[in-house]
């Protein structure tokens, strides 16, 4: 060992860099393509990879003087912090730590507040050599990559500063990227447009993620009444998560579609404390770069558990998206609940409304289709997005239930919802919780001063996502109330007594009879009971809504079915519906009987905006 030491001593330092760089880069390139999915078998890859670029890290900040007079570039910094951001995002997606995902931040900052890549590729457009080009790739990579990282984490302040360089740097490479390579990066900047016009600040007046600001904290739950805790003795929690989205057209960046993305903040919970304050804005780095010899430092808060796994597939075969379900199955702990969240279209995009005005005609040439033959085939199958032969292409109700012998909690959200029913009584063990949306959106009225057509308010995302997710926010675009409506204070007062409605419809829920024990499991945890008070809110608000006409085909349904003491035409959650439109001025809107005032509230509550 001494003489080994020995030698690699006399080997030149630069020598020993570029030796190193080709190592972590051949490291890197396995962790790369480690599937994002597993729980925790392939940590021992990360760690490696880690060390490494430690390593690589420390050698450059100790020799950068000798290093660049070798011809070591200023570029060549950033990508080495670059490689160490993407180690971090990687790792997170894994693991759904927030730490992982603050420290990807702090790295890509350093590059971006020092110019690591901008310097060389700005001057792109002065030249022609191929260098300058790969140059100017390298910082539009890294500029897509820290947007997506702000995006998950919510700086929405840095993804626009950084939205604007992407745009500037893009236009400076006009002429000298092909036409091919420039439309690639122009179809990029029109997606993040697209995302930031319908994730808007108004969206965003609260954090989706679980936050003690606005959401019960989990010691503070009300428990469920002595009935229905009888029903089960497991104590069951949220573990990991399986989140697809699918539509033609659908607002995404990159492979984030604008559902999976709510959906995947409303699955973590929210830093609090100093430890907010300090995501984002720590100042551990020097001139040289982030100073950390652990670059696997737990910066966890201590306050709150760990995040549920999440997965998210984009566009995956339905073998492969099966794959991953079975392989979370497996790895899914004793005390665990898996929860699905798929939402796609019906048969390759074509929506429930339009396949009969399609169905119509043929019959009309007097032309029988296969789904004339077999209403069934087609009805209850949901389209990922895949383009291949039919089983690769398709998810069916069936394909589910041998997954059930494990505790599912199913979130579908598409026009064939209802076609998973089915799996209702077919189970294999356990029950599954579903959470099944309407056949069809609620129309909602124009907005005030907005040119917006809105039939095509859909571009705003899944309605029904939007309830489960910012459900406020869902109820006052129904309502065609913009965020233009409202001040910030108004809408702390609508905050507030929306959360008056989520604990009546709560105390309601919890107490009643006949409370089935998968519900009652769900209860249980924090992430869940959010979702499913939010669903029952969901559910009156959509049955009571008068352009829906009592049509249950803009009513979301559940299984097993939730007690009739919170049920839309239930005194409990009329009140809670009137006690919103009356804030709102919107009581016109919906069908409410008289019956639902609530006399204990003041005028301050009941002022309208």
């Amino acid at each position: 060992m001494a003489q080994s030491s020995s030698a690699t001593t006399m080997i030149p330092v630069t020598e020993q860099f570029w030796s190193l760089v080709d190592k972590a880069d051949r490291r890197f390139s396995l962790v790369r393509d480690l599937p994002i999915f597993g729980r925790n078998r392939n940590d021992l890859e990360f760690h490696k990879a880690f060390k490494i670029y430690t390593r690589l890290w420390r050698m450059q900040q100790e020799n950068r003087q000798r290093l660049v007079e070798a011809g070591m570039k200023r570029w060549e910094v950033g990508e080495i912090a670059s490689r160490i951001a993407q180690l971090y995002y990687g790792q997170y997606q894994r693991t759904s730590d927030g730490a992982c995902l603050s420290e990807a931040y702090v790295f890509y900052e350093a590059i971006l507040d020092r110019d690591y890549f901008r310097d060389t590729a700005s001057n792109s457009s002065a030249s022609a050599g191929g260098q300058d080009m790969v140059l100017a790739n390298k910082q539009l990579r890294f500029l897509a990559r820290f947007l997506t990282v702000c995006l998950v984490i919510g700086n929405r302040e840095m993804v626009t500063r950084l939205t604007s360089q992407l745009k500037t740097l893009l236009d400076d490479c006009r002429k000298t990227f092909q036409e091919a390579e420039y439309k690639e990066w122009k179809h990029v900047m029109q997606e993040i447009s697209k995302f930031l016009k319908a994730d808007t600040s108004f969206m965003n007046k609260r954090p989706l993620r679980y936050n003690y600001a606005f959401d019960t904290p989990p010691d503070s739950l009300p428990p469920v009444g002595p009935a229905a805790a009888a029903v089960t003795t497991r104590n069951l929690l949220l573990r990991d998560s399986l989140l697809c989205s699918h539509y033609p057209h659908e607002v995404k960046f990159t492979e984030l579609t604008l559902d999976t993305f709510r959906m995947l903040q409303c699955l973590e919970w929210d830093p609090c404390g100093s430890f907010a304050q300090q995501i984002g804005s720590r100042s551990n780095l020097t001139d040289t770069g982030p100073q950390k010899t652990n670059l696997l430092q737990d910066l966890k808060d201590p306050s709150l558990p760990p995040n549920p796994l999440k997965t998210i597939l984009y566009r995956p075969s339905a073998t492969h998206y099966l794959t991953v379900l079975a392989t979370k199955c497996e790895e899914l702990p004793a005390d665990g609940i898996l929860l699905i969240y798929l939402s796609a279209a019906g048969d390759s995009g074509v929506t429930s409304e339009n396949y009969e005005k399609i169905a119509g005609s043929f019959r009309n040439l007097g032309i029988s289709s296969s789904s004339d033959k077999d209403p069934s085939k087609k009805e209850g199958r949901l389209w990922l997005g895949y383009r291949a032969n039919e089983g690769s292409s398709y998810v069916y109700p069936c394909d589910l239930i041998p997954f059930t012998r494990r505790p599912l909690f199913l979130i579908i959200d598409s026009c064939n919802a209802h076609a998973f029913k089915s799996i209702n009584g077919e189970e294999k063990g356990e029950t599954a919780a579903m959470l099944l949306s309407p056949i069809s959106r609620s129309p909602v009225p124009p907005t005030p001063g907005s040119n917006v057509d809105p039939t095509r308010q859909q571009n705003n995302g899944s309605q029904f996502t939007m309830f489960l997710t910012a459900p406020l926010q869902a109820f006052c675009i129904l309502i065609g109330k913009s965020s233009y409506d409202f001040d910030t204070d108004k809408y702390v007062e609508a905050e507030k007594l929306f959360h008056l409605s989520l604990n009546d419809l709560e105390a309601a829920l919890i107490t009643s009879a006949g409370l089935h024990a998968v519900w009652v499991e769900a209860l249980g945890d924090p992430f869940l009971r959010r979702f499913l008070l939010r669903f029952i809110f969901c559910r009156a608000v959509l049955a009571l809504f008068k352009p829906n006409s009592q049509n249950d085909g803009f009513t979301p349904t559940c299984l097993p079915s939730l007690p009739e003491s919170v049920n839309p035409g239930m005194q409990i959650c009329q009140a809670a519906i009137r006690r919103m439109a009356l804030f709102f001025g919107a009581v016109d809107q919906f069908d409410l009987s008289e019956m639902s005032v609530q006399p204990e509230q003041s005028g301050d509550e009941l002022s309208t905006i």
